[in-house]
Order: C-alpha cells, then sequence, then structure tokens
C-alpha cells in the first residue's frame, strides 16, 4: 500500500503526464492580424424577449452578439431602440467631447501637468449610451475607463481636469489618483483603483434601495480582467440571491493592462455567459454599436425597475490604445489590431448612421469635432489657473484632518490647530499669498 502511494505521488505508472495550459494570444508584435474568429452577427437577428422574462429565456443572448446597426448604417430588428435624431446628435456628441477630453488629458500627462491619465478610445458607446438610457438618479459604480459618464450627465469638465491635475480647486483635495472622480450630486459613486469592489458595492446600494421601496437602480461597470477578482463574484450571488435592481456591466475590450482576455477565462466561454451559473439575465452586446448599447441597457433598466432581477450585459469593444499613461500596449500586442478590428469606431459609426438618415453631414461633423476641442481647452486654461502638478503645495497641509470624522476627535483638532500655527510662521503672507 505504501508503494502504491509513493507511486501515486510521483504521477508514475503507465497514465500519461498532465500538461498545463496557459493562455496565449493570437497576435503578438510584429504579427498579422487576422480577426476571422471573431463571430460578428447580423444586425437585427437577435430576438428581444420581455423585461420581464425568465432569466432562462436570456441564455441564447449571452454566446450571440446583439446588434442594431447593419453594414448599411442602418438600424435593424427588435432592439432597435427607435431614437430621434435630435437624442442621436447628442448621444454623438457627447462621445465626441469624450474623445476631445481624452486627447487633451493624454497630452497633459506627456507635457508633466498631471501624472496619470487613462483613454477610453473606442469604447465610448458602453459609457455615453448607456448612461443615457438610465434615470439621471440612478446610481453608477464606475471603473477608472467611464468619463463619459459624467460627461454625459453634464458635470463641469473645470471640475474633472482639477481632480486629474491636483490643484487647489480640486474637490477631493488631491487624495484620489488622477481620473478618479467622484460627484454625489451627480450619483456617480466615487472611483477605486482597487479592481471590482464597485461590484459588491453596486450590489449593496441596489438592495438598499429596495429595501427602502426607493425608485432608483444601480448600474456599475468592470472590465473583462477583473471579472477574475473574487470581488465580482460575491456580486454576482448577492445579485442573484437578493433579486437586486442591479445592472453589472462588464466591458471586455480584449486586454486587461498586459494580458488579453484568456486569464479571465474568455477562452473558455464568453463573459456574459457568466450570468447563466448565477440565474442572472445575461445579454452580450456589439459594444462599439451605440444604438445596441442603448438598448440593451435600458432593456436592463427596466426589468431591474420591474422588480424581476439584475442583469449581466457584455459589452464585446476594443481598447484602442494602451491600458493607462503607464503602458505601452505594443510591447505585447499587434500594431494591427485597432485597424482590423470587425466591429469599427463607435463614433464612426453613430456619425454613418446620422448620415444615412439624411441628419448629418461630414461638415457638421467636422464643426462638432473643432467645438468639442475648443470646450475643452477653454476648460483646461480655466483649470491651470488653479495650478497643475509639481508647482507648489495646492491643497492647505491642514486638509489631511478634514473628511475623515463628523466630528473631529480632539487629538486631531490639537494636531490640526499646531499645523496652522506653524505654517502662519514659516508663510504669514499665507501660503498661496506670496
Amino acid at each position: 500500500m505504501a508503494e502504491q502511494v509513493q507511486d501515486t505521488a510521483r504521477g508514475g505508472g503507465n497514465r500519461p503526464a498532465l500538461a498545463l495550459h496557459v493562455p496565449e494570444p493570437r497576435y503578438r508584435p510584429g504579427d498579422a492580424v487576422d480577426f476571422s474568429h471573431v463571430r460578428v452577427s447580423r444586425a437585427g437577428e437577435q430576438a428581444r424577449p420581455d423585461e420581464r422574462c425568465p432569466a432562462s429565456e436570456t441564455h441564447g443572448l449571452c454566446t450571440d452578439l446583439i446588434r442594431v446597426l447593419g453594414e448599411d448604417d442602418r438600424a435593424h430588428g427588435p432592439w432597435d431602440p427607435k431614437l430621434d435624431a435630435d437624442t442621436l446628435r447628442t448621444m454623438l456628441g457627447h462621445m465626441a467631447l469624450t474623445r476631445a477630453f481624452d486627447e487633451r488629458m493624454f497630452r497633459g500627462q506627456r507635457q508633466g501637468k498631471t501624472s496619470f491619465y487613462m483613454k477610453c478610445t473606442g469604447e465610448e458607446a458602453t459609457s455615453v449610451s448607456a448612461a443615457m438610457a438610465l434615470a439621471g438618479d440612478d446610481m453608477v459604480f464606475p471603473s477608472y475607463r467611464q468619463q463619459g459618464i459624467l460627461i454625459s450627465r453634464g458635470y463641469p469638465l473645470v471640475e474633472m481636469i482639477n481632480q486629474i491635475y491636483s490643484n487647489k480647486g480640486d474637490a477631493l483635495k488631491g487624495r484620489q489618483l488622477p481620473i478618479m472622480y467622484s460627484s454625489k450630486a451627480h450619483s456617480f459613486f466615487t472611483i477605486s483603483g482597487n479592481l471590482a469592489t464597485q461590484t459588491p458595492q453596486a450590489v449593496g446600494w441596489a438592495m438598499a434601495s429596495a429595501s427602502k421601496g426607493d425608485s432608483r437602480i444601480a448600474a456599475t461597470w468592470v472590465g473583462e480582467g477583473s471579472t477574475a477578482e473574487g470581488d465580482f463574484h460575491a456580486a454576482c450571488t448577492f445579485a442573484a440571491v437578493y433579486n437586486a435592481p442591479v445592472i453589472l456591466n462588464v466591458v471586455n475590450n480584449q486586454w486587461a493592462i498586459s494580458s488579453f482576455s484568456g486569464f479571465a477565462g474568455g477562452e473558455r466561454a464568453t463573459f456574459a455567459a457568466r450570468a447563466i451559473g448565477y440565474g442572472l439575465a445575461g445579454l452580450r452586446v456589439d459594444g462599439n454599436d451605440a444604438l445596441a448599447v442603448y438598448a440593451a441597457e435600458r432593456w436592463a433598466a427596466d426589468r431591474a425597475r420591474a422588480n424581476a432581477g439584475p442583469t449581466l450585459i457584455e459589452f464585446f469593444s476594443y481598447r484602442a490604445e494602451g491600458h493607462s499613461t503607464s503602458d505601452d500596449p505594443a510591447g505585447y500586442r499587434s500594431a494591427h489590431e485597432r485597424e482590423e478590428w470587425p466591429l469599427g469606431d463607435p463614433i464612426a459609426r453613430l456619425r454613418d448612421h446620422l448620415i444615412a438618415l439624411g441628419e448629418w453631414d461630414e461638415d457638421r461633423q467636422a464643426a462638432m469635432d473643432r467645438s468639442c476641442a475648443e470646450t475643452v481647452r477653454a476648460a483646461t486654461k480655466e483649470a491651470e489657473r488653479n495650478g497643475i502638478l509639481g508647482h507648489g503645495l495646492h491643497q492647505p497641509f491642514e486638509t489631511m484632518f478634514e473628511d475623515v470624522y463628523e466630528t473631529m476627535p480632539w487629538h486631531l483638532a490639537e494636531q490640526c490647530a499646531q499645523s496652522l500655527r506653524e505654517r502662519e510662521v514659516k508663510f504669514p503672507e499665507g501660503l498661496h499669498g506670496r
């Protein structure tokens, strides 16, 4: 018996040796790109079940791809949200402004005006269109690439830039990494750099809303890489068990910071298919189709408001640029992927749809782009008057004691008073008065 145990431990005998599978992307730097393996469904062919349907009726939609905009730039099928031209132009404007904002903030980081930035190029629809499908007071729990939500909800660009520059106008007093915004007035929960923490927070908030008999739902966004975090799975469990009025948006942009989606399980199944095991409704959506994104988010919102349950949505998209200003995608993926991506660019597709409807043209698009660039430039100049990175201490030292306790404890009050006295001795004219 002892010999048999030892033999088993050594893996001996006639049994074949085990092999460990390590996911490997199809293309590396210098490789030719062929996305023929990506199955792109025909626009308009996907059934649209009733929002109150059993979750099992959506299982087929977890492996298909909901699409509205066809190759002819027209809207097709039952998922067409039938938005009027003014709404489509507003949506296009929000996406164009988001891209213009990204471009200028990226340049600002390269110029040393801030330490860090993250663009959402190619993914604008997953935040802008989704946000427009929600009510303005629905609580959103974003990740760090949903700046389009704030722009859609009218949050001032100057305030966003103040936060990015961590200057004296920063409402968060320089305590957050750049781009990790927060705005209670816009129902925008504080962004966390700890991946996937926003998912159980969103579910908990939605449970509280239901417990209080409120009418507001919650929505959260997470990247496909972060679905491998335990927090995401805990969120799915609680959402299913308590029928929380929440939408779990997974933005599958194919890449985490330097690892492709296979390391999060993308080789085995779609990310929307994770809904099946939890008993959630699930939808897999063309994330570069602004109309499909809007329609799916509205469907999930209506379902949540009807107490029919939570929904997990996978937005199938592509990260066109680096993960952040700290990342160089040329080191791990082919430079040709962006151009070859079969689902195109969300802004171009919505623009072309409006042109096909006779509601837009190239000249108006060019004018919109110029206007967006000028709007961002003006906001940047205004924010820069409050300071940029490295140009002095923007927040008074004593602010480190604030916003921690509702009532400041006596020992912190003493330390705060001492720091004020010391500052007055060192800077008799005030820190910003020189």
